[in-house]
């Protein structure tokens, strides 16, 4: 921080002030000021932002400029249909009857916050989502962050392992849905979920994820299908023909055996070729054990036993 205040030590509290002072002057100063909505009443052509810490209002309320870019599910006929989703969000995000900091604006006003006003309203796949009979439920979708509170996967996993904007179960659905599972990102996300049903049932707007997830995996599958030549599908061929055959299952067991004498003296497989390096980059593979089962049993009971 160039404007750090002298004598700074790691006290939080200190780090806190500084930051603060330090971003209090960078909104300040802003010339420009860029910003989403939770929603957008079509009645008066008004954005509404919902936020529990009060950044966004300055976002919205100091900048001369102000850019609000917001999706086009967002938009709700009136202001009374507003009026249920701010009772809901609240109560299925924190538990709170009422939300911190509900900043509504309408275009400008002299002399009062931004004098110029600029709404981008975003598509980016969402009429296509709107036009797929079981994936549009998605677009109900209020980011209360309900379904990622209940679930297993994301418990475990974090937001940034979602690798778009939207993570948890409803993240799995949307991100795949606005842009295709065509990259092998977006193809696995349908499979980031138990589907145990916890999701839907905490979700306040009805979505029903689970349903949406095995429907996305089937899209997947098709998308598989298409290629001419798969990676995935020439292994499971391998190991299918090997797993049929006693001969060759138990050749494949001794060769696993005696590498795994070579490269995990610690019980453990650190590093793997590719394409099985995917896996060993971010975790250890166990070793094969040093006799299998088969050989084990050859050698204890005797082969004709």
């Amino acid at each position: 921080m160039p404007d750090a205040p002298a004598g700074l030590t790691d006290d939080p509290p200190m780090l806190a002030a500084a930051a603060r002072a330090h971003l209090r002057q960078a909104f300040l100063s802003a010339e420009v000021g860029i910003s989403g909505a939770n929603f957008a009443i079509a009645e008066t052509g008004s954005l509404v932002v919902v936020e529990s810490e009060g950044n966004g209002r300055m976002c919205v309320t100091l900048p001369r400029t102000l850019i609000s870019v917001v999706g086009i599910e967002k938009i709700l006929p009136s202001w009374r249909d507003l009026e249920v989703f701010l009772a809901l969000l609240p109560r299925s995000s924190t538990a709170e009857r009422m939300n911190p900091y509900t900043s509504a604006w309408t275009g400008v006003t002299p002399g009062d916050g931004p004098q110029d006003f600029h709404l981008v309203l975003l598509d980016n796949g969402r009429t296509s989502a709107l036009a797929d009979q079981t994936g549009r439920q998605a677009l109900r979708c209020i980011r209360c962050s309900a379904c990622l509170n209940v679930c297993p996967v994301y418990e475990r996993t974090g937001g940034h392992a979602y690798g778009s904007p939207y993570p948890g179960p409803i993240g799995a659905i949307i991100s795949p849905l606005l842009r295709g599972v065509t990259s092998p990102a977006d193809a696995s996300l349908p499979y980031a979920s138990t589907l145990c049903g916890a999701c839907y049932e905490v979700c306040p707007v009805a979505i029903n994820i689970p349903e949406a997830l095995v429907y996305l995996r089937g899209q997947v599958v098709d998308a598989k299908r298409e290629k001419h030549f798969s990676a995935e599908r020439a292994a499971f061929q391998v190991s299918g023909q090997v797993l049929a055959s006693p001969r060759l299952l138990a050749a494949a067991q001794r060769v696993a055996s005696r590498g795994s004498r070579l490269v995990a003296r610690s019980g453990w497989i650190r590093r793997l070729p590719p394409p099985l390096s995917g896996w060993t980059e971010t975790r250890d593979a166990p070793a094969p054990p040093p006799e299998s089962f088969r050989a084990w049993w050859a050698r204890t009971r005797g082969a004709g036993r």
